[in-house]
């Protein structure tokens, strides 16, 4: 890696620019939304494009911050990133000289560290950063290093750097995850795809973004398959082509919205909505007593039990797909702070998706944390608007959903974290008759 440019060790990210949510309380929603392009698809296929010279084309791609950081550094690595259209994303990697994913883009998106596998197979060297993100947890990156080191790459860590190479081509092997990981699940697929021989990858994340992935990479040429639900097959192959994909709906996004309704006592109906996606989700709207009707691709909610003998208090736990997602959980516990009774939440994925539950506990909300995986929550509570602060993206969308619930005018700082993940989330909930505006800290 003689050739690679200079670079600095330290770096002090630019402060974001804060930003604070306004939400009067108390509206049903009423209307009409139109779901966008899963967040978490989208990072995975930006990433998968450079495992080919040739074009891709991305349709149905959330206009959100993670992908505008995500194609910033494809950029910065000399990849061709055009952004014709909205929800339309270009890539074409040719020879792509300078394998260096650099502190700034780790510290603003985690997913920063997918490109490890694409780069690491197709060009057989990278030197990329320990990965940020939401402060949810420890999420850690051992679990990629040690993929790729299975698949016969050798990589070293040093002053917060993995400097990575794999002399001649991957070579296929079984890769064995001690727990499911779904990015660790990716980083292995991808990788493969290049690698000499056949891979295992066991026990294999289910979560449909994983398959969105699958479909992609077929389109490309690879020799990709899921053989059983928690097991993907790779033949590798000496190179993929271009491809056309359009991005899953984001089914987080959809269940965001679901709750809207029912916090709200509204109606409303999704668009393009992943029903298929959601099925420990929706059986837990239905225990609550949230009316669901799925159509081919629409979904209509009802709240009005909110307002016609209530909801009823469940106990939640999450899990890896098909369970209930943990992106699911914070705003699920918005809902069922509205429940009659009380319902325990068990959050089995992350030790600190519970904190931001002091914020909703703020607005009057009856929530014991018991430890960093245990929770209890007595419904309903009255929610009263005042000041939160949003501490990641999932407990931010959260926090406005409990802002719409509540009596009287909530502000809520740090809303630039939504704006990771969720499209045009104020201009979707004004369209259904929330009152919700966005400005800057201090205006």
């Amino acid at each position: 890696m003689a050739d690679a440019r200079p670079f600095h060790w330290e770096f002090t990210p630019p402060p974001v620019p804060r930003e604070i949510f306004r939400v009067e309380g108390g509206r049903p929603l009423h209307g009409r939304v139109a779901v966008s392009g899963s967040k978490n698809a989208a990072l995975k296929l930006l990433a998968a494009a450079t495992l080919t010279g040739e074009r891709c084309r991305l349709t149905n791609v959330p206009e959100i911050e993670d992908v505008r950081v995500m194609a910033e550094t494809l950029r910065d690595l000399g990849v061709v990133v055009d952004h014709p259209a909205a929800n339309v994303y270009e890539i074409a990697s040719g020879d792509v000289d300078w394998l260096f994913v650099p502190l700034e883009a780790a510290a603003k998106m985690r997913a920063s560290f997918i490109l490890l596998g694409p780069l690491l197979a197709r060009f057989g060297r990278v030197i990329i950063s320990n990965p940020g993100g939401d402060r949810i947890g420890r999420r850690p990156v051992d679990l990629h290093v040690d993929a790729m080191r299975a698949l016969g790459a050798s990589i070293d860590y040093r002053n917060g750097y993995y400097f990575a190479t794999a002399p001649g081509r991957l070579r296929g092997g079984e890769v064995r995850f001690p727990f499911v990981s779904v990015m660790g699940t990716e980083n292995a697929m991808l990788a493969a795809t290049l690698a000499e021989g056949h891979t295992v990858i066991r026990p294999a994340a289910q979560e449909p973004e994983v398959d969105d992935l699958i479909g992609f990479l077929q389109a490309m040429g690879a020799a990709v398959k899921r053989t059983q639900p928690d097991t993907i097959e790779v033949e590798g192959r000496k190179r993929l082509r271009g491809a056309d994909h359009r991005v899953v709906p984001d089914r987080i996004e959809t269940g965001t919205f679901v709750i809207a309704a029912a916090v709200t006592g509204g109606r409303i109906t999704l668009k393009g909505a992943p029903c298929d996606h959601l099925g420990a989700f929706l059986e837990t709207m239905g225990l609550i007593g949230v009316g669901v009707t799925c159509g081919s691709d629409t979904i209509e909610v009802d709240g009005s039990a909110l307002h016609d003998g209530g909801f009823r208090a469940c106990d939640i736990e999450t899990a890896p797909y098909p369970g209930l997602a943990t992106d699911l959980q914070p705003p699920t516990a918005v809902l069922l702070s509205q429940a009659n009774g009380v319902s325990r939440i068990h959050e089995t994925i992350f030790e600190d998706r519970l904190e931001w539950l002091s914020e909703v506990r703020r607005m009057g909300a009856s929530v014991e944390v018991l430890d960093p995986h245990h929770a209890t929550i007595t419904g309903p509570s009255t929610l009263v608007g005042t000041e939160v602060e949003i501490g990641d993206l999932r407990a931010g969308a959260s926090l406005i959903l409990a802002a719409l619930a509540a009596q009287g005018t909530t502000t809520i700082h740090g809303a630039h974290h939504v704006h990771r993940g969720y499209e045009n989330i104020e201009r979707k909930f004004l369209d259904l008759g929330a009152s919700i505006s966005r400005t800057a800290e201090g205006q």
